[in-house]
């Protein structure tokens, strides 16, 4: 990956960057952060990894339990507060930190300031590439067909749509197909599908579809959730297309096992 083009107003020093894992990431798919840490350090950024990080409160806010997340949103402030800035491989977790976390603590006068000055510096992963650090992807093939799925929070919440496709265009022997309905969600919506079983599933299958019509032997996307949701359901209905996240493709970390296959003996 090429070093970041100059940016007006950026310091000259490398940015002190703490990566913001995410639950998914770290018990279900590590690979993603490693992935995301050698983007980062390739474009130039010192990455930090913060052990006293938690959840970043999606769950609890999303079920109505708006003290447990202002709870949770002040242990993540604590934490992340000292960094140039704070990103995440996740639209997800990302706008809940830098969209939630001001309007939940909007009252709290102890609270209110800290939490809009972590949301300025808060960003998702492909954004922060794309968007702060210019970033051209050098060295990096991929041989496949790839469809990518825009997950719902970081396409409608942080406007998440170009950044991806653009990185992805510099990855030799990668080509990508746009989806039918590729703005349309997935069905995973975090809690949802433990809500609303069969509805997820109908969504998920009509993606399956869309995928299966594109011709494309591979899924990319940004958000774990929802690669999880979709390569459980490619899975169950014996597809062999492939789930990687966007960190590992770009990253040349997609040659193992992609989401939801098992490891090679």
């Amino acid at each position: 990956m090429s070093q970041p083009e100059p940016t007006s107003g950026l310091s000259t020093s490398p940015p002190r960057v703490a990566l913001f894992v995410t639950c998914l990431v770290d018990l279900f798919r590590p690979s993603v952060g490693f992935a995301a840490i050698k983007l980062l350090e390739d474009a130039g950024c010192i990455v930090e990894v913060p052990s006293q990080q938690v959840c970043c409160g999606q769950p609890a806010y999303n079920s109505g339990d708006t003290e447990a997340a202002r709870r949770i949103a002040k242990q993540v402030i604590k934490t992340f507060s000292e960094f140039d800035y704070i990103v995440g491989p996740s639209g997800s977790c990302m706008s809940m930190i830098r969209k939630d976390y001001p309007e939940m603590l909007k009252d709290d006068p102890a609270w209110s300031a800290r939490a809009a000055s972590l949301s300025e510096r808060s960003y998702e992963l492909m954004s922060f590439l794309s968007d702060i650090l210019h970033v051209r992807v050098e060295g990096i093939s991929y041989a496949g067909t790839v469809a990518y799925h825009d997950s719902c929070s970081g396409l409608r919440t942080l406007g998440i749509k170009a950044q991806p496709r653009q990185l992805l265009s510099d990855v030799a022997g990668l080509e990508l197909r746009e989806l039918q309905d590729a703005e349309t969600c997935c069905g995973f919506g975090g809690t949802f599908c433990v809500k609303y079983p069969d509805i997820s599933v109908k969504m998920v299958s009509d993606k399956v579809g869309n995928i299966d019509m594109s011709g494309a032997d591979t899924v990319i996307g940004g958000d774990l959730g929802c690669l999880l949701n979709i390569a459980g359901r490619l899975k169950r209905l014996g597809k062999t297309t492939r789930v990687f996240h966007a960190a590992e493709v770009l990253a040349g970390m997609a040659k193992g096992p992609g989401i939801g296959e098992a490891e090679k003996t």
